[in-house]
Parts: C-alpha cells; structure tokens; sequence
C-alpha cells in the first residue's frame, strides 16, 4: 500500500481523535473541534460497530500516529510476536526507540512526518555517524544528535521552544541543549509510550 499523501487533518477526523500530525498546530487549532465527523459522512452513523471494525480502527489509529505502511508494521507486530515478554509492551517499545519517533521525541521536529523528513536528509547522527534509514532502531546508550548547521534553522527552533515549553521530553532520555543531542538511558516502558492505543486490540487483530 502506498504512503498516504492526503490531508493530515482528515486522518485525524477518520480516526476521531487527535494524531498529533502537524506538531503545534495540533493543540492550538484543531479540525476535530469544527467537524467532529468522519470525512465523507454529514451525520454519524448509526448501530454498534462490528468487534472486527473495533479492532481494525485501532490498528489504524497506531499505524497513522508512526505514520507506517501495513508491510511494514505488521513485521514489527511478528517480531514482537517472537520476541519474550508481553507481545503488546515489546511492540509499542519497539515503535517507539524508531529513530523518527526518537527524533520527535527529543524535540528536534514536533511531528512524526518532520521527524522522518530530517533523518532522511542526513541531519540526525547516531554516535557520530550520520543515520538516514527512520525505521532502524535506537540502542540503549546511543547517542542521537542534530547536525550543527540546523541550530540556527526556523522549524528546529520552534520545535525546540515547543518541546520546552510542553515539557514533552521523556525521562529516558538525556537532552544535552549545549549540544543538541540525546543518550537513550533505557528503554521505555509501557505507560511512557507516547502511542494512546489498546495494545491488546491491535494483537487480537492480527491473530484473528
């Protein structure tokens, strides 16, 4: 399937409820707050959905926020299957410790689309080697940095302001604002994944 180019905005009414697609624009001036309804549809509509339609929009909602393809993400879903441990917690910690979604969470872009956008022009490096590839996966102890000839660039300071100003910086990871970089402390738990989404519903999906 083919990365969605649409309006960030109408995923956000199709799934009913905030993506944080477009960084800061997201809490200051909202679509959902003005049509509140799915794209396509004047009136909401009626009878209970389906426990297929449950667990579908879910998986939905989770691909959207990381903004993944369905390849993609349901090879994440067979690793976490293999892998010990709770097959929810290790499938969020896995999408979360992506270099994109570290990118953003640092601060350096305030959505997952900005994110992907820096790594794939070679500012990001990951100690010390520049890092191009959004989806390879951050390692306890590495070193995420911004490369110095954006310290000065618009949309990196913005985002910077807005990750300061909303405190939105987990505590495992170490900002250096000198420097302008992060070390991955350890990994992320269950209740510090930024993905607000029912594992369990998403696992049952694919083992349907």
């Amino acid at each position: 399937m083919a990365r969605y180019h649409g309006p960030a905005c109408r995923l956000c009414r199709r799934e009913q409820m905030k993506l944080f697609l477009k960084g800061e624009k997201c809490y200051v001036k909202c679509i959902l707050e003005r049509r509140p309804t799915p794209p396509g549809m004047a009136k909401p509509q009626r009878g209970k959905p389906s426990e297929y339609a449950i667990r579908l929009r879910e998986k939905q909602r989770l691909k959207r926020m990381i903004s993944m393809t369905e390849g993609p993400f349901q090879l994440r879903m067979l690793k976490a299957e293999k892998s010990p441990g709770m097959t929810g917690a290790t499938f969020l910690k896995r999408l979360e410790l992506r270099l994109d979604n570290i990118v953003r969470r640092i601060g350096f872009a305030t959505g997952i689309n900005s994110a992907r956008q820096v790594v794939r022009h070679g500012h990001i490096k990951v100690n010390g080697k520049t890092a191009s590839i959004p989806s390879i996966e951050v390692k306890v102890g590495d070193v995420v940095a911004l490369d110095p000839k954006l310290k000065e660039n618009v949309g990196v300071k913005l985002a910077l302001e807005h990750a300061q100003r909303k405190g939105v910086r987990p505590s495992f990871l170490e900002f250096n604002e000198g420097e302008l970089s992060a070390k991955l402390l350890r990994e992320p738990a269950r209740e510090e994944s930024s993905f607000a989404v029912n594992d369990q519903l998403i696992i049952e999906y694919y083992s349907r």
